[in-house]
């Protein structure tokens, strides 16, 4: 990067302080720059309106809103996100605030009338989190710096407790009389020496996490675990320094080093797997390049960060770079990986003429682009939006368990204050030990994880097969449907169609009805209208014609001006559509047949060849066996309609339907107690796919952030679908067991330690494995997808 402001693409300190600008948690204040001494100057960077781009995108067209996504650190549970969600939704000009302890990521939606970014940002800085806007690199340094303290800290509490384990042993094994009391007191000194590196730092983060808690005056997980071994050393350390006092009989170093030792164990583990799945998103959601190589006029290139393109620009992409934004090859032939976009892992061939997207990959040679599309307009862009907003949403589980965890919290400390109290009059020493074995046994870790957990890691075994999730939710629905409904046109028939111009009014010639058609149909996204354009294109009529006025008619057609583009006649009105939309009769035409008509009626008549997606009968089959009634709804005529559901095993088909009456046919479907997911193209199904209790948009070019979908499925085949509805079903059954473990766990192991039959080193041991096997459980899931074959 050659320049601060391109910085938030590549490598770049975030933001904190505007001098002017500040906030406390639950009003709003200007702080005196001199005090607020926290935060790193350089957030004053993400202040300039000309870096909002790059972690930012606008809420509606023309809107003030914005949606902010970032990496949060410092986070160790769930009662973590949900106080920076609460802190940052009591700042005025907060619209919206969503924290995954799941992701590490949140989303903020905000008005930039109201505040900055410094000033959200300032926010969660002095609740002691650190954030970083999702896109900066430095968030993946981040995280790597996280593991290898934690690893670090694991080995420095694993060295201790044997060493500390070993001067135990000889107290273990003595007969009575075998053990001096000088020998004794002496290993015990050693083993208080041992556990302070423990305590210094293996445990670190578990005091300051609780310090910062107690600080802002609330409960979070790791409070219970730092009394936990706050206590066990103190009354180690008593017994230690007054071997005649109250607690002098028996020290715990043993206990304390082992419990920290597993703790630590569980965090690691389960860290290293939460950012395996984490990873799969944050892997598709980084594929731009820092920098990509644009042509200046004299004809020499220069290294600039993708969102500084223009449409118009000329990128050079070299072999092994991704492509910086969306485009079409001007020179050179090469061969691209466009997984992302597929699932599909074969590259394909692109040569002069053919479009390249943004964060797709140049495996063979080099070539020339021309942009024409940048930042929130390409696909690459829409993908990552919808990525990042699957990774932060909560399911309804998920928010039950997160609201849940902080009365959880204090009902914990009440038992363990509790047992100590019942046993404090018997015998002190063990008072206290019985409490530090309920207050580390019944952290509820395991249930905060339980649904997140294995969400996300179902998410990102949809997306490295093609399937993007918009709602974490949408699964838990999916897993209940008991119908589905296709479209039919762009969804069970490709989207590739064939067009042939069966009739034209006597006079005209078939190319100039085509080239006529053509203008029109490049206003519209349906696959009829790009069919049209397709065999257009090829005519030399095509730059004849101008249209203005263009208006689409959901599942109908086109209206529009059109006129020739030397001016030699006014221009005169055009409909391009179904009969019924040109107010025609259909007469022998096919059951697949397009008109197109001006003022004085009938000119052509367009017959458009559908061909059935290869997988499509499977998928029905497979759809059926999995006890799924399947439905066709489809604009076409009964001839068409008809033919497809046939050729395909569908029994309840319907033909000629307009969105409203496929809207109609699903409060209808529901009425009658169905659960029903929606199979569409995205484009004139928005209504519909908004109404279904659960959708999928088909296609590539859907336009994603305006859809109405839950999933968006690339590619060509149908198989998808199924598959996203096995896992989903397997997802529920994981969250189903993870939840039911969590439960049983703390219900069996409560007890247990409030009657002291507990010792704090199982209960140590318990309460991460009891974690680490929630996320394990749902790691499954994560390579869940390829085995989901249609059998």
């Amino acid at each position: 990067m050659h320049s601060a402001s391109a910085g938030i693409s590549g490598s770049v300190a975030i933001p904190p302080t505007r001098p002017d600008a500040g906030t406390a948690l639950h009003a709003p204040v200007r702080p005196d720059p001199n005090t607020d001494t926290g935060a790193p100057a350089s957030w004053r960077l993400l202040d300039d309106p000309g870096e909002w781009p790059a972690f930012s995108r606008p809420v509606a067209a023309g809107s003030a809103c914005l949606q902010s996504s970032l990496v949060i650190g410092g986070m160790s549970c769930a009662a973590c996100a949900i106080t920076i969600e609460d802190a940052l939704r009591a700042l005025p000009g907060v619209a919206r605030a969503q924290v995954s302890a799941a992701s590490g990521r949140a989303s903020v939606v905000w008005s930039s009338d109201v505040l900055k970014p410094s000033d959200w940002m300032r926010v969660i800085h002095r609740l002691g989190y650190s954030a970083l806007p999702a896109n900066d690199t430095r968030a993946l340094e981040q995280r790597r710096t996280q593991a290898r303290k934690a690893l670090w800290r694991w080995l420095v509490a694993g060295l201790c407790m044997m060493q500390v384990m070993m001067y135990a042993y000889p107290a273990y094994v003595a007969r009575p009389g075998d053990l001096s009391a000088e020998m004794e007191h002496l290993l015990r000194w050693a083993s208080w020496v041992l556990s302070l590196p423990v305590i210094l730092f293996s445990c670190g983060p578990f005091f300051r996490s609780a310090l910062r808690d107690l600080v802002q005056g609330r409960v979070g997980m790791d409070l219970p675990v730092a009394l936990g071994v706050a206590i066990t050393f103190a009354v180690s350390s008593a017994g230690t320094f007054n071997p005649q006092g109250i607690f002098g009989r028996e020290v715990y170093f043993d206990s304390l080093t082992m419990f920290v030792f597993f703790l630590l164990t569980g965090r690691w583990l389960e860290l290293r797997l939460r950012d395996r799945t984490a990873g799969a998103l944050e892997a598709a959601m980084n594929r731009l390049p820092d920098a990509v190589e644009r042509q200046r006029p004299d004809g020499s290139f220069e290294h600039v960060a993708p969102r500084r393109l223009v449409a118009g620009d000329i990128m050079r992409i070299l072999p092994g770079q991704a492509f910086g934004a969306d485009g079409v090859v001007l020179l050179g032939e090469t061969r691209v990986d466009q997984s992302l976009l597929t699932g599909e892992s074969k590259p394909v061939a692109r040569g002069i003429g053919d479009a390249v997207v943004a964060g797709s990959h140049n495996l063979s040679s080099v070539v020339h682009v021309r942009v024409e599309r940048t930042g929130e307009q390409t696909r690459f862009a829409q993908i990552a939006a919808l990525m990042r907003d699957a990774s932060i949403t909560k399911p309804r589980l998920a928010l039950l368990a997160d609201r849940l965890a902080k009365p959880f919290l204090f009902a914990v400390l009440l038992a363990a204050a509790g047992a100590c109290a019942f046993w404090w009059d018997r015998d002190p020493q063990r008072a206290l030990m019985v409490a530090v074995a309920v207050l580390i046994v019944t952290c509820p870790c395991a249930l905060s994880l339980a649904t997140p957990a294995a969400m996300l890691a179902s998410a990102g075994s949809l997306a490295r097969a093609g399937v993007l999730v918009r709602r974490l939710q949408a699964l838990e629905v999916l897993s209940t449907i008991d119908s589905l409904v296709f479209d039919k046109t762009g969804t069970l028939t490709s989207d590739v169609l064939s067009v042939r111009v069966a009739r034209v009014r006597e006079g005209l010639v078939a190319e100039d009805a085509l080239a006529m058609a053509g203008v029109l149909a490049r206003h519209s996204l349906h696959p009829v209208a790009r069919a049209i354009v397709r065999a257009g294109k090829s005519d030399s009529g095509w730059l004849a014609w101008t249209a203005r006025d263009v208006s689409e008619h959901a599942g109908q057609g086109l209206t529009g001006q059109l006129a020739p583009s030397d001016s030699s006649f006014p221009a005169r009105p055009l409909r391009l559509g179904c009969a019924a939309f040109c107010g025609l009769a259909r007469g022998d035409s096919g059951p697949s047949a397009t008109f197109l008509r001006d003022e004085r009626g009938w000119l052509a008549t367009f017959e458009l060849g559908q061909h059935i997606r290869a997988d499509a009968r499977e998928t029905v089959q497979a759809l059926r066996q999995d006890g799924i009634t399947v439905h066709l709804l489809s604009g076409d005529a009964a001839a068409a309609a008809t033919q497809v559901g046939a050729q395909l095993g569908i029994d309840h088909v319907h033909w000629g339907c307009t969105p409203d009456e496929k809207l109609a046919y699903l409060y209808r479907q529901r009425a009658l107690g169905h659960r029903i997911a929606m199979v569409g193209d995205g484009l004139n199904d928005a209504p519909v796919l908004a109404a279904a209790d659960v959708s999928f948009a088909f296609g590539q070019a859907v336009p994603l952030l305006q859809s109405q979908a839950d999933f968006v499925v690339g590619g060509e085949q149908l198989a998808p679908v199924v598959r996203t509805l096995r896992l989903a079903r397997r997802t529920m059954g994981v969250v189903r067991q993870n939840l039911c473990w969590a439960l049983v766990y703390n219900l069996a192991c409560v007890p247990l330690a409030v009657l002291g039959w507990l010792p704090a080193w199982l209960a140590g041991l318990g309460m991460a494995a009891s974690s680490l096997l929630v996320v394990l459980n749902a790691l499954r899931l994560s390579r869940a997808m390829p085995a989901l074959e249609l059998r």
